[in-house]
């Protein structure tokens, strides 16, 4: 059963996070946060559409009425 993890222990240390150790051993700040700033830029624009959405459900006077906790007697 030892094996069983040490093997997926290699599998992952040094198989499939090797893309990210050259990324931490570069010299370049740029090139080692450029997968961050991808993903900050995926963000960003996720953030925009989703705003852009509510506005235009908001200019729109929707409003779901089916769902509600009270009576408002």
């Amino acid at each position: 059963m030892r094996s069983f993890f040490e093997g997926i222990a290699d599998l992952f240390v040094n198989h499939l996070f090797w893309p990210l150790d050259q990324l931490r051993h570069m010299h370049s700040w740029w090139g080692a946060n450029f997968l961050n700033w991808i993903f900050a830029a995926i963000g960003f624009v996720a953030f925009i559409y989703w705003m852009l959405q509510l506005k235009q459900y908001s200019d729109n006077d929707e409003e779901d009425k089916s769902v509600s906790s009270h009576s408002y007697l």
